[in-house]
């Protein structure tokens, strides 16, 4: 199976059907987001992403508008699925969240310790675990093992 890239997640190909029916089974009920908003007890901007595929719905929520919307049990389970979001996934976001802030120390502890050089991508491993600490908590550990590649000094300087 190929993995979907973030722009095939954002236009949820995966539920894309069940999302148009959604659409379509509000718009016949003539609910306007408001409205929902107001019988599930949430924002109307919330509920509102929900129809683009940008939210995840707890169960009861789920529930609660399936029952509005008159449609058969469970028939908006796909709901509860964890979305991409936004432009990124949360996961991812957050991963370039940490390359934006620490990137620039990364590159000069690089160029410190292993000179006018950069990591390779090619020749590259990378690990990921999650364990628990001392005091009980979850920690996610990433690590990534790139060969160190000196820059060509080919040419005239600078070149």
């Amino acid at each position: 199976m190929t993995s979907m890239n973030n722009a095939e997640y954002l236009t949820r190909l995966k539920y894309a059907d069940e999302f148009e029916k959604l659409r379509a089974d509000k718009k016949k009920k003539g609910f306007t987001f408001k409205e929902l908003a107001e019988k599930l007890g949430v924002s109307k901007m919330w509920i509102a992403s929900v129809f683009d595929g940008q939210q995840y719905v707890p169960e009861e929520y789920a529930k609660k508008l399936t029952a509005l919307l008159d449609l058969p049990a469970d028939s908006l389970a796909f709901l509860t699925e964890h979305p991409y979001k936004g432009n990124t996934d949360p996961i991812l976001y957050r991963l370039h969240e940490v390359i934006d802030t620490y990137g620039p120390a990364i590159k000069a502890i690089i160029h410190e310790e292993g000179g006018n050089a950069i990591m390779s991508a090619i020749d590259f491993g990378l690990d990921v675990d999650v364990i628990t600490d001392d005091a009980g908590n979850h920690r996610v550990i990433i690590k990534m093992d790139g060969k160190l590649l000196p820059y060509a000094k080919k040419g005239t300087y600078p070149w």
